[in-house]
């Protein structure tokens, strides 16, 4: 229960932090739409982590494509994206098994399941993103070829909204310190989106923003979302371009028990990239869901 996302388009993600492997299953798919392990090659390395200005773990975070492609090309099928866990520690968690830490789920996900992965948040660690972002990769393709696009950036850090190269090397400044001394700060994105139409969305309960909201909080630390004012009006997309921030808190087990855990110091600067993949998952599925709307355009396909 609530590993699926999508209802046309759907994603299911799985694994564990520090599994031997997590990745994602992505149906509903069309055939024909060109995709190799290169394409995903861009969007990982946005996400992974073992930077200067993130986590120190490193991941290459190659994907495997074990279905669902053949000769180059979708089939229509599922297409299954395996992702190894290179750089595995669970024994850097060893002293958290009887411990719930702060700001995390280890209390909630073991008062709903009696059990639980405490090797670095088990199933809630940050890390399931990187099977989003996988799976965000097929979900821009097939954008792509509609005209659409999906652009997420860095917009604050701290309290320091990067508007110019001057703000941002201030931000820079700000990580390395909380990096170094073992504290976090709050963060935001902002996602731009073009090229939708007029017309995408349902009406009353599966409004667009309605869904857009529920993606990209469903992103692990994600506190708020906010949108403009006139690209989405009765939750049905107006032609206009989206803007939508994204804020979120400051990553918890940074200097506290989980001495040995390794933690970003603020989420946006690996946050965008899923941004963008749950932005483009969201979209995908409604457009395909657009088609039941009207008789003329189930025509035209038949």
């Amino acid at each position: 229960m609530g590993n699926t996302f999508g209802k046309i388009f759907t994603v299911t993600t799985f694994g564990e932090s520090h599994g031997t492997a997590i990745g994602a299953v992505v149906d509903g798919c069309p055939a024909g739409i060109a995709l190799n392990e290169a394409d995903f090659l861009a969007d990982m390395k946005r996400r992974r982590p073992g930077k200067a200005l993130t986590t120190s773990r490193k991941e290459r975070d190659d994907v495997t494509i074990l279905s669902g492609v053949f000769e180059g090309k979708t089939l229509g099928t599922p297409i299954a994206l395996l992702i190894q866990n290179k750089d595995q520690r669970p024994d850097d968690y060893a002293n958290l098994k009887h411990i719930f830490r702060a700001g995390h789920g280890d209390f909630t996900y073991y008062a709903k399941y009696g059990h639980r992965d405490y090797r670095g948040g088990g199933r809630a660690s940050g890390r399931e993103t990187a099977a989003r972002v996988a799976a965000g990769v097929i979900a821009k393709k097939i954008l792509g070829e509609l005209g659409i696009t999906i652009s997420a950036k860095i917009s604050q850090i701290g309290n320091i909204r990067l508007i110019d190269k001057k703000s941002a090397e201030f931000a820079k400044k700000l990580l390395h310190k909380a990096k170094g001394e073992g504290f976090s700060v709050s963060s935001e994105v902002a996602c731009r989106i073009n090229g939708v139409k007029a017309g995408i969305g349902q009406p009353v309960f599966d409004k667009l923003n309605a869904d857009l909201a529920k993606a990209l909080m469903s992103i692990g630390g994600a506190r708020f979302i906010k949108f403009d004012a006139c690209s989405i009006l009765a939750g049905i997309s107006s032609g206009e371009e989206m803007r939508i921030i994204i804020a979120f808190k400051p990553p918890s087990s940074v200097g506290d028990v989980a001495k040995k855990g390794r933690h970003d110091p603020a989420i946006a600067p690996r946050a965008a990239v899923v941004a963008e993949a749950m932005a483009a998952l969201t979209l995908t599925d409604h457009i395909f869901r657009d088609f039941s709307g009207r008789l003329d355009k189930l025509k035209k396909i038949w």
